[in-house]
């Protein structure tokens, strides 16, 4: 077990803490939630870099990391949905989590082709990442800082992770394409 592999596995034990913390009706429970959400997402760019930078890649970091990844982010927008339910939030949740089980979904099968690369995280996605991990964590923040409201700005932040959660997967998909026709060869 190699430190980066360590850090996707803590990035996968803080999501329970972050449950926890966002639900205990204690002042600043949210906001502790947020700073440990918050160190998760920084793991999900050191664990990677290191990796790669010490030569530690291996099957397991890279099966574990979009897990962590995946199950961070649903958590957290399942939580934000039942604290403050609505139509458009709703929305929003649906097409963040529908995407990502579509394009896991879609790797995998891509891979079962031996065409894994042809789905490779490319700069939209990495963007709609920044724009997610940024909007929820302004969302578990909750309370206005400084005059600032962070929730609003949370929530027009998850508009422009949505758009660019649908053009990502739409990017995925035409890229598959030529490989889900059935006159297309499978090995």
């Amino acid at each position: 077990m190699n430190l980066p592999n360590v850090l996707t596995l803590l990035r996968v034990a803080v999501i329970p803490v972050v449950l926890g913390l966002f639900y205990l009706p204690y002042p600043y429970a949210r906001q502790v939630a947020f700073c440990l959400y918050a160190a998760a997402c920084v793991t999900d760019w050191v664990d990677g870099y290191l990796a790669r930078l010490w030569g530690q890649t291996s099957k397991f970091g890279a099966f574990l990391d979009p897990v962590a990844d995946k199950l961070l982010v649903a958590v957290s927008l399942v939580m934000i949905l039942e604290a403050r339910p609505g139509g458009i939030l709703a929305m929003l949740v649906a097409i963040i989590i529908g995407r990502e089980i579509t394009i896991s979904a879609l790797r995998e099968w891509m891979a079962e082709l031996g065409q894994r690369t042809s789905v490779a995280v490319g700069w939209v996605g990495k963007l709609k990442t920044i724009f997610q991990m940024v909007a929820i964590g302004c969302m578990l923040w909750e309370i206005p800082l400084l005059g600032i409201p962070i929730y609003e700005i949370g929530f027009v932040l998850l508009f422009a992770a949505a758009a660019l959660t649908v053009w990502s997967m739409l990017l995925y998909l035409r890229a598959a394409w030529p490989f889900m026709k059935e006159d297309h060869p499978v090995r």
